[in-house]
């Protein structure tokens, strides 16, 4: 092969110079754009510095700790990019710090970036979206140590450029140390929740709720940190409504207002803040955002976890009432297959020995055989109708025209006229609920054909207010209603069915004023096919 055929052959696996020139390009641009962001978010925690070198929190650390989690380490140049352009600053005018302790704090933030992403994506995993509280615990767990790490690379890198003393390092590692987690735990998830599923959230906040919302937010924590006296706690009730109500991207975008409110209007030296010294200034509006901000994230992750728990236990339900048919089908196939075949056995060697014994056989075994036969007959016919029960869908045409069906068998089979009453269109229940109801109103049937002694039975279906009902009544004997016959697993099956659908069942009767069996249940979405 010639080597302009070899270069031809490999440059598929290569790329294409123009492939190559995109990738390169892409990187660079978001590269860029991460740093310019960084750099942009340093400028607002800059801005709200409460002196020229105390600011409250640091909110960088959680835009790069979000943005290394959620796109990968190898983006790192972009933070390191924007922490430079941040410390240079600092390195020149009236305030200008020693190089070693600019130095010192440029590779403790960045440490802090990395330890901090590395650390949520081996406790959290990839893509958490904070709603569930062993997710908040791990952010936790991994903001407090990464800022322990900046804080304490910082304050003796400061110690060693003179900047501070031995005896004022305990306070500025405190303050660092807060800064950065109170920052860290306003961005970082609101950069998280929001990435999940942005569409959504947004979509959320744009209800008059989540208007209303915002507006309590927004006032109750102007109140809460502007007013003379101590009303902080004001707020609190806001941010539980956006957690229960807007979830983890409600909660968080209802931290931020706070957090920047509270340091907005503390930097301006006004509300109760204000009022304090510069070190407990500061120390007590990092510990508010920070017991806000854990407070909305806990409350948003325990709400998601009872709605997702509320959700399986559905779907559990669901699938059991599934498997449950299943079984159905099954055991008929297998009634089917063995014991109705063996009836069918035993009914032929009857009538072979019936006539074995023709003309000679004694009275007696003449008659027992006879009767035996009969009894055959019976239970094959009760165990075709039980295998047809057990296998067929009773509801395939819609409950009302199954009912339909049912009293003119009862009718055709017991003597007892049966009116039906109801809508004929289909109704808002799922295959299954329908299976059962039919069940209810065939049980609550044979009971009046069994023990009511009644000339006539009626049964009504409404459909009201989202909700499905039921009647089956009947002119019959009735019984004393607080003193159910004993024994009576009709009614036993009837309260079951009713408990597994989440619906109610009461009973009405009383003697010689006939039995009114009466079932609702919560009107749900239908099944695919309409049923």
């Amino acid at each position: 092969m010639s080597t302009q055929a070899r270069i031809a052959a490999l440059e598929p696996a290569l790329g294409s110079p123009t492939i190559s020139l995109v990738r390169v390009t892409r990187r660079v641009g978001g590269i860029v754009a991460l740093a310019a962001a960084y750099y942009a978010t340093a400028k607002v925690g800059q801005a709200l510095r409460y002196t020229g070198s105390v600011a409250a929190v640091w909110p960088p650390v959680g835009l790069g700790i979000g943005a290394l989690y959620l796109f990968g380490l190898r983006w790192w140049p972009g933070i390191l990019i924007g922490e430079l352009a941040v410390n240079i600053e600092l390195l020149v005018g009236p305030g200008a710090l020693p190089v070693v302790s600019v130095v010192g704090q440029q590779v403790g933030n960045m440490a802090e970036i990395l330890v901090g992403a590395i650390l949520l994506r081996r406790l959290l995993g990839p893509r958490a979206a904070l709603d569930r509280a062993g997710e908040v615990v791990g952010l936790l767990v991994a903001l407090g140590t990464a800022t322990a790490v900046s804080a304490t690379v910082g304050t003796f890198s400061m110690r060693a450029g003179g900047v501070v003393g031995t005896s004022g390092m305990g306070s500025l590692w405190r303050t660092w140390w807060l800064g950065d987690t109170a920052g860290a735990l306003v961005v970082l998830p609101l950069v998280l929740a929001w990435a999940h599923e942005p569409r959504a959230s947004w979509r959320r906040l744009r209800t008059l709720e989540g208007a209303l919302m915002i507006a309590a937010v927004t006032g109750l924590a102007i109140l809460a940190v502007s007013a003379g006296a101590p009303l902080t706690y004001m707020v609190f009730p806001a941010l539980i409504w956006a957690a229960f109500r807007f979830g983890s991207s409600g909660a968080t975008f209802a931290v931020a207002i706070v957090a920047l409110l509270t340091i907005g209007i503390t930097a301006d030296d006004l509300g109760l803040f204000s009022k304090q010294a510069i070190d407990e200034r500061t120390l007590g509006t990092q510990l508010y955002i920070i017991v806000a901000a854990l407070t909305a994230l806990f409350v948003a992750a325990v709400v998601s976890e009872r709605e997702r728990a509320a959700g399986l236990l559905a779907s559990a339900k669901q699938h059991e009432g599934e498997r449950a048919l299943e079984e159905r089908h099954r055991i008929a196939r297998e009634l089917h297959d063995s014991v109705s075949q063996a009836l069918f056995s035993a009914l032929l060697e009857t009538r072979a020995a019936q006539k074995a014994l023709d003309g000679d056989r004694p009275a007696p075994i003449g008659r027992a055989l006879t009767a035996v036969g009969e009894l055959i007959r019976t239970a094959q016919t009760e165990m075709r109708a039980l295998i047809f029960e057990l296998g067929q869908n009773p509801v395939e045409g819609g409950l009302v025209p199954a009912l339909n069906d049912l009293a003119r068998t009862v009718r055709k089979r017991d003597g007892l006229p049966v009116h039906v009453f109801g809508p004929q269109r289909a109704l808002p229940l799922s295959t299954r609920e329908q299976v059962e109801l039919f069940a209810i109103v065939r049980e609550a049937l044979a009971n009046v054909v069994k023990h009511a002694g009644a000339s006539e039975a009626w049964v009504r279906v409404a459909l009201d207010d989202g909700r499905v009902s039921v009647h089956v009544a009947d002119d019959g004997c009735g019984f004393v209603n607080s003193i159910e016959p004993l024994g009576h697993f009709g009614l036993a099956s009837m309260r079951s069915r009713a408990r597994a659908l989440e619906g109610v069942l009461t009973i009405d009767s009383g003697p010689g004023l006939g039995t009114v069996v009466h079932v609702a249940l919560a009107a749900g979405p239908e099944d695919s096919d309409g049923r």
